[in-house]
């Protein structure tokens, strides 16, 4: 058995190297740079996502027959860490494409993959729209309608913590069509930007990942085609389901991209700061902190990976997509947390890099499906 191969490893080939290196490049060229700006000021990085865009990292899950860059979840989570590494406000900008595609990879026909995921090769943005005021991490408990009419569907909702809310060109939403079933009369629709019916809110003030824009979507008697709808009526749960699947596991690697950039910081810091003679990273307490953020980010990694492989394989990757999201995201607001602490009062003033990243790296545990759901999930899958 040991002399078995079934592409388990942990060297990169030379093309997923070049890949890690072009996304790393660019996050410390392009990204870095303005990250501090685009925080400060709440705007939405159109410069950097339409360079983005050129290199192909807002459609890295579309397959190239439709324009994209055709990655396997495991390219994907790569070039994610690098890109989060410099900012997650920006990388999720330029990421939040790849959520958007997934409902129309699972479910769409041909004709819709033409059409929607062309339009993303072609530099249209997408969000993806499932969570409601009163629906977040009980995704069932949504209270959108669809109803049918002729060859359209009428759709009442509204859609909240929608990422690329009002910047996007079509949406990718969820909606029952028959309200009675739960779980089993949901559906999934793709509506563009000017169906009539449709309407934007402002984006929300967030507490941090700022240069990503999120807000709310209304839809009061949206009219829809028919030929919009995504896979048959009633799939729509699935269709999510088989989305977070695959988005999970990215979320993790944002988590571990930030709290790498965390310790890095850190371990700059510890060395020039000196105390009692010495550099703090010398006092053991200030050390051993380091040490466990190396430890943690080592250990997210590879569950982040395991994630990803399992999928790229068309194995189950349910039970190792929730571990990796919910422990990826606790360990990185563990690590920015420490890497303040390791700062002091410095640590807790805006001008140094560790208070941005503790604010940006929050959201990972909440959104998704927050690290609570997580730990659902993976219960029911042990004891399935």
């Amino acid at each position: 058995m040991a002399n078995e191969s079934n592409g388990i490893g942990f060297k990169l080939n030379e093309e997923q190297k070049m890949m890690r290196q072009m996304a790393h490049d660019f996050a410390a060229n392009e990204m870095l740079p303005v990250a501090e700006a685009y925080d400060k000021k709440h705007e939405y990085p159109w410069p950097i996502v339409r360079k983005a865009q050129a290199l192909g990292l807002t459609t890295m899950n579309v397959p190239q027959e439709y324009g994209g860059m055709d990655l396997t979840l495991m390219e994907e989570v790569i070039v994610t860490e690098e890109l989060t590494w410099a900012c997650s406000g920006i990388a999720l900008a330029i990421v939040i494409n790849n959520v958007a595609a997934l409902p129309v990879l699972v479910a769409g026909n041909e004709a819709q993959k033409q059409k929607y995921l062309g339009q993303l090769a072609d530099g249209k943005l997408a969000a993806y729209c499932i969570t409601e005021p009163n629906a977040g991490s009980d995704a069932a408990a949504i209270k959108t309608t669809a109803r049918r009419e002729g060859d359209c569907y009428v759709l009442n909702g509204t859609k909240t913590f929608i990422t690329g809310s009002t910047v996007s060109d079509w949406y990718a939403v969820f909606a029952y069509t028959n309200p009675d079933e739960p779980y089993k009369g949901m559906s999934a629709f793709i509506i563009d930007r000017d169906s009539p019916g449709l309407s934007v809110g402002k984006p929300f003030e967030k507490m941090g990942q700022n240069a990503s824009d999120t807000g709310e979507i209304f839809l009061e008697n949206a009219r829809v085609p028919v030929e919009n709808r995504l896979g048959k009526e009633g799939q729509g749960f699935m269709i999510a389901m088989k989305a977070f699947d695959r988005s999970r596991p990215g979320v993790g690697a944002i988590a571990v991209g930030v709290a790498r950039r965390a310790m890095e910081e850190s371990i700059k810091y510890a060395r020039e700061r000196e105390t009692m003679g010495k550099p703090i990273y010398r006092h053991q307490t200030i050390g051993h902190m380091i040490a466990d953020m190396s430890m943690q980010i080592e250990a997210a990694r590879l569950l982040v990976w395991q994630a990803a492989w399992l999928f790229d394989q068309g194995r189950p990757n349910v039970r190792e997509a929730a571990t990796a999201k919910a422990f990826a995201a606790d360990m990185a607001m563990k690590v920015c947390t420490d890497a303040v602490q390791i700062f002091g009062g410095y640590g807790y003033i805006r001008e140094y890099p560790v208070e941005k990243l503790m604010r940006d790296v929050k959201i990972c545990q909440i959104y998704e499906g927050t690290s609570q759901i997580q730990r659902n999930i993976i219960v029911r899958e042990l004891f399935r």
